[in-house]
This record gives structure tokens, sequence and C-alpha cells, in this order.
């Protein structure tokens, strides 16, 4: 494993040659030196062709990446937070650690059946007959 790669669990790697740096100019304020530099960072990661993410984390991160993936499978975070690339681009690289970590997850476990006991359903049973003759008593009164 290279300096640059993230390991984010058990058989779950980025390699650095599978990240892609552009650095692009920020929106928002902070007078001309937005109009001057690109301190923001847009990072690509191509999750569908990844050599070091199983199957699932795949599929997972690809679905709990939402609008920033591509039809391609290509993950792209935009990270303008901060002034400086430095900044930015950790920031982005910790994003996509976060969501990889989320899809590294493992699956919940299948629930469990149970039945309710027999003196619970009696008591369900009893209340619902009481229920029903109270609903009887307040019907039309005869007179015979």
């Amino acid at each position: 494993m290279a300096e640059g790669d993230l390991n984010i669990r058990n058989g779950v790697t980025v390699f650095e040659d599978e990240l892609q740096e552009q650095f692009i100019r920020s929106s928002g304020p902070g007078g001309q030196n937005v109009n001057k530099v690109a301190t923001a960072v847009q990072l690509r990661f191509n999750a569908r062709s990844a050599r070091g993410l199983p199957q699932r984390v795949r599929e997972k991160v690809l679905e709990l990446a939402g609008s920033r993936a591509t039809k391609e499978g290509e993950i792209v975070i935009e990270a303008g937070r901060y002034r400086t690339q430095e900044l930015n681009r950790a920031d982005a690289r910790d994003r996509l650690i976060e969501l990889l970590t989320r899809a590294a997850e493992p699956p919940p476990r299948p629930r469990k059946k149970t039945r309710p006991s027999r003196s619970a359903i009696e008591r369900r049973l009893k209340a619902k007959a009481g229920r029903s003759s109270i609903k009887k008593m307040r019907g039309k009164v005869s007179f015979d």
C-alpha cells in the first residue's frame, strides 16, 4: 500500500492512482481573490472500476452517493469550504472516506420473527369482546 492510499476498513482500500483531483474556482464571497485563484477541489473517484472495493461496497457507495454519482459510476465531490487548496483537498478526501465508511458497514441482521404469547392473544380477544358489547349497548332501545 502506497503512502497516498486510503485504507477505509478491512478489505476496503482506495488507491492513490484511482483518485483524480482538479482545482477549480470557488463560488461565493471572497473578494477579487475568488476570481483569480482556483482553491476549490473537484475529487473524482470511479467506484465501478475501483480494484480495492468489494462488489457489495461498490453498489452501496453508488446508492449512498445519490446525485454525486454519474451514470458511469464515478463519484464527484466538490469541496470549496476553505480558502486554501490543501484544506479543501483534505476536506474532499475526508468526505469520500466518510461515504465509503458508511458503505462498508455490514448489513443489519435479518429480523427474527416473533409471535404473541397465548395470554396476550386471550387478553386482546377479551378486550375486543368488551368493546363490542359496549358498542352494541349504544343501539336504539326497543320497548317490547
